[in-house]
């Protein structure tokens, strides 16, 4: 399908100088309309995201929030290799938190697309929201979600290589692509990880952007995520697709290109959210 492009008929409405309008409980649960589109418009979205990272870095704001995991990560290697295992889910696990990290962009997105002033010191404008709690709430999802998934992770590595610890880096990495303990880790780990973001993506892929952008509730919004999802399930795997392999590429080396990444897919996921939701 053609890309759609958002129209001013299409814009939500706000109040005085686009201010956050408050909850109306009567409307909030009223169906919201779902657009089909096609992969013409998920490239569309991530020229608009680059477009607004472009405009608006956040680069080092994200620097701030990844290098302290790694940090601490890195930290409990030097002191064996016991959690070396939880590497690649650790950097899988972004694709679960990415969503809320980029809550604040969706605001600075949005403020732009209307015209209104928009720098990055509006992006804290969304505590201001009436849906903030409703926010908070999916964020609490996503977090539990990322630690059942690093959880489950290291249950899977236990449940193929029992109780081994890996000597080293290398050795870890032999065991892992030349041997049949390995393969099945891989396989069996992506798998577990693509049930994972799958939710994730459906939880959260329309729900934030649309609490940062209306006055719904928390169900309203949950289920419009999952409708969208839902209605435009192969273009929308397409879309978890780059993602993973935007996060995978910008992990390397040492996570320093998901500073760039991780903004960038965040304002793209607003654009995206304005061409599936009326």
């Amino acid at each position: 399908m053609s890309s759609v492009q958002p129209s001013a008929q299409s814009s939500p409405p706000v109040g005085p100088s686009g201010a956050f309008m408050p909850i109306d409980r009567a409307s909030s649960g009223a169906a919201l309309r779902v657009r089909r589109i096609g992969p013409a418009d998920l490239w569309a979205a991530l020229k608009a995201g680059a477009e607004d990272f472009r405009e608006h870095p956040s680069q080092l704001f994200f620097l701030m929030l990844i290098y302290p995991l790694v940090g601490l990560f890195l930290g409990r290697l030097a002191l064996g290799y016991e959690v070396l295992p939880l590497l690649y889910p650790l950097a899988a696990g972004f694709a679960l938190l990415g969503p809320i990290t980029a809550v604040g962009l969706y605001e600075v997105s949005r403020r732009r697309e209307m015209g209104m002033p928009h720098g990055l010191v509006y992006a804290l404008d969304v505590r201001r929201a009436p849906t903030f709690g409703a926010i908070l709430m999916i964020a609490l999802v996503l977090t539990v979600t990322f630690v059942i998934w690093l959880v489950a992770a290291m249950g899977l590595y236990w449940w193929i290589f029992g109780s081994y610890v890996p000597r080293s880096i290398s050795a870890f990495a032999s065991d892992l692509f030349t041997t049949g303990r390995g393969l099945k880790l891989i396989v069996a780990g992506n798998a577990l990880g693509f049930l994972f973001a799958l939710f994730a993506m459906s939880f959260s892929v329309v729900s934030l952007p649309l609490l940062v952008d209306r006055p719904v509730d928390l169900a309203c919004a949950i289920r419009t995520s999952f409708r969208a999802v839902g209605e435009n399930f192969g273009t929308l795997l397409l879309w978890g697709f780059i993602v993973a392999l935007a996060l995978a590429l910008g992990s390397l080396p040492f996570f320093i290109g998901l500073a760039v990444v991780l903004p960038v897919l965040g304002h793209a996921t607003w654009h995206l959210y304005r061409r599936l939701v009326v």
